[in-house]
């Protein structure tokens, strides 16, 4: 399996009395930056999980393919990591213990895992803080930390839901200059979902969406131009006006 790219046809996702997805359609090309733009409500985690096969969708299809062959979600999803939201680190476990933790969770070969531990610590800059507990870490290392868990089994696909939610301006500016070099050395498809508008002109392509809707999609600049608009504050706000 080669690196993969995901197409989405006409998802739907009730939840409860809520449409959280409503025909969603779009396209993750592999070994790129995608955002996956909206405010809260908007359905991202909803999406994720659909992703990732934690929630099944009402309706439509997900592919998951290369540059060979299509592969079904089951298959793929091996090949998936997924950061949620509210991460479940435990404050008492040290960083080399969380590491170790997922080391037999992943069922990895020791030498592997060595290889692989050494390299992401390294990757994070969180070498030095190997024997510090969970709990003890700042708000970016403790995301820096959950990103190491999620990266261990060297995944092709990884989903990052609000992974700066809370973290502090030179924390967030790291965090992308990580996941930068991510795509760059081991050409991942990296899915990242936020309500930080700021953060849709980092990623190679954008999926703005909005009460389980798709509003745009495309690389950042190209969407504003399009829409005639400075910001993606402003696109919303245009999208919301719009009867």
């Amino acid at each position: 399996m080669d690196q993969l790219s995901i197409e989405l046809r006409n998802i739907s996702k009730k939840l409860g009395p809520n449409q959280a997805l409503s025909g969603v359609s779009l396209f993750f090309k592999a070994s790129t930056i995608h955002g996956l733009i909206g405010p809260d409500g908007a359905g991202k985690t909803t999406l994720m999980r659909v992703l990732m096969g934690l929630l099944r969708p009402d309706e439509g299809e997900i592919i998951f393919k290369d540059a060979e062959k299509t592969y079904p979600q089951e298959e793929a999803r091996p090949s998936m990591a997924y950061m949620p939201q509210s991460q479940s680190l435990y404050g008492d476990l040290s960083v080399s213990e969380h590491l170790d933790f997922f080391r037999d969770l992943y069922g990895l070969p020791e030498q592997d895992y060595q290889s692989r531990r050494k390299e992401l610590l390294e990757i994070t800059r969180m070498t030095e803080f190997a024997s510090r507990p969970a709990g003890h870490l700042s708000g970016g290392m403790y995301k820096k930390l959950g990103l190491m868990c999620a990266l261990l089994p060297s995944p092709k696909i990884l989903l990052l839901d609000e992974p700066t939610t809370g973290v502090d301006p030179i924390s967030r500016r790291d965090f992308w200059t990580l996941l930068y070099r991510l795509v760059e050395e081991s050409r991942l498809l990296i899915l990242t979902a936020t309500s930080y508008m700021d953060e849709a002109a980092r990623c190679g392509n954008v999926h703005l969406i909005e009460s389980g809707k798709k509003i745009a999609s495309g690389p950042p600049r190209e969407i504003l131009t399009q829409e005639n608009v400075k910001s993606f504050e402003e696109l919303f706000l245009k999208h919301a006006k719009t009867p």
